[in-house]
């Protein structure tokens, strides 16, 4: 079973997604994706890991997420978003290379026997990205949350803290 949540940035995706991993699990997997790049970043990481209690196990992955023992577990990757920069940093920026690895990563991720609840932000919802650099990462985000979101059981669009059922 695969559950997809995107949102914009403070839209309620993570709170959700504890929230229905908890419904369906006594003892879920947070899979945490994300790099600490700066002081601002280690508070919002601190923040999420203060959202969650000993019922929690955390395992911290910056790309491989595969290469987990997943099965019979339900798991919360949180996020593409930070998963994705990750391969776009390792990758020196090349969209074709990055786009290459991710799917494949995700692909093999999800032939897993277990119930993943994967969080993204829908970034190309705001402004037009001033950098090459960043229109480039939003066309490469818009591309992968259609990836993942074509081969999702439930797709949920979250708006200020409400969940709106996609598919």
């Amino acid at each position: 079973m695969l559950t997809y949540i995107s949102g914009g940035q403070r839209s309620g995706k993570s709170r959700y997604a504890q929230e229905l991993a908890l419904t369906l699990s006594p003892n879920p997997v947070y899979l945490a994706t994300s790099r600490a790049w700066d002081d601002d970043h280690r508070q919002r990481i601190a923040r999420h890991v203060a959202d969650r209690d000993d019922r929690w196990t955390t395992l911290e992955e910056e790309k491989y997420v595969s290469r987990l023992a997943l099965a019979g577990r339900t798991v919360v990757l949180d996020c593409v978003t930070l998963w994705l920069t990750n391969f776009f940093a390792d990758t020196k920026y090349d969209v074709e290379t990055t786009l290459q690895e991710v799917k494949a990563e995700f692909d093999k991720l999800v032939q897993q026997d277990c119930t993943l609840i994967i969080i993204s932000n829908e970034i190309g919802m705001g402004l037009h990205a001033p950098t090459e650099a960043g229109r480039k990462f939003a066309d490469l985000q818009g591309w992968l949350n259609q990836h993942i979101a074509q081969r999702a059981d439930r797709a949920i669009f979250m708006v200020s803290g409400l969940p709106l059922v996609v598919k």
